[in-house]
């Protein structure tokens, strides 16, 4: 039986290497599993899914996934969306679709939350409806469960702006809740002595 899964890390918690070794093991034995990204991310290229230790693979895009026929994504063993959280309700629900009518298995990959802790549209729409949800844990400086992705500046912590400016470790860091409430991006960085 064919389910939607939605695996959900903060930012370097190895989501895009987890989304392309799915797609390698479907491959491996021999099924055939479609690749695809929302349009948002054109970091590594339009259609190009890139992880931080260097794997990478062409996709396609999942508004062009929506314009395939039925017998088209039929012809797949699975789906396998990278960066879900910019997708939009509508295409998730698209994605239950498939799940749903299609009996092809979706698993999507993302993160839950933004910068400022606020849940992006994807990842709330997956969090309501899909099948299967898991955490892909990675640890802030200190130690902890890194769970909040904290945008910066050379001057610290930036708390407002848009909901998407694309970036990765040159703007982005994972931390545990603590650290990014005190604005600590590392050991002493901002903390406040009492």
């Amino acid at each position: 039986m064919a389910k939607l899964y939605f695996y959900y890390g903060a930012m370097n918690s190895s989501k895009t290497a987890n989304a392309l070794m799915t797609h390698f093991n479907y491959e491996e034995v021999g099924q055939r599993a479609l690749l695809c990204k929302t349009e948002t991310d054109t970091r590594d290229g339009k259609r190009i899914i890139r992880s931080r230790i260097g794997l990478e693979k062409e996709c396609i895009l999942l508004n062009e996934l929506q314009q395939m026929s039925d017998e088209e994504i039929k012809k797949y063993d699975c789906v396998i969306v990278d960066e879900v959280q910019f997708a939009t309700k509508e295409q998730i629900d698209f994605l239950s679709d498939i799940v749903d009518f299609m009996e092809v298995p979706v698993v999507c990959y993302g993160l839950r939350t933004d910068f400022q802790n606020n849940l992006f549209p994807g990842s709330e729409r997956l969090i309501a409806i899909a099948d299967t949800i898991q955490e892909i844990k990675t640890v802030c400086w200190c130690g902890r469960k890194a769970i909040c992705n904290a945008r910066f500046s050379s001057t610290g912590i930036v708390r407002d702006g848009e909901q998407v400016v694309l970036g990765a470790n040159d703007r982005y860091v994972a931390l545990c809740r603590k650290h990014y409430k005190l604005g600590a991006l590392r050991p002493n960085f901002g903390e406040v002595t009492v």
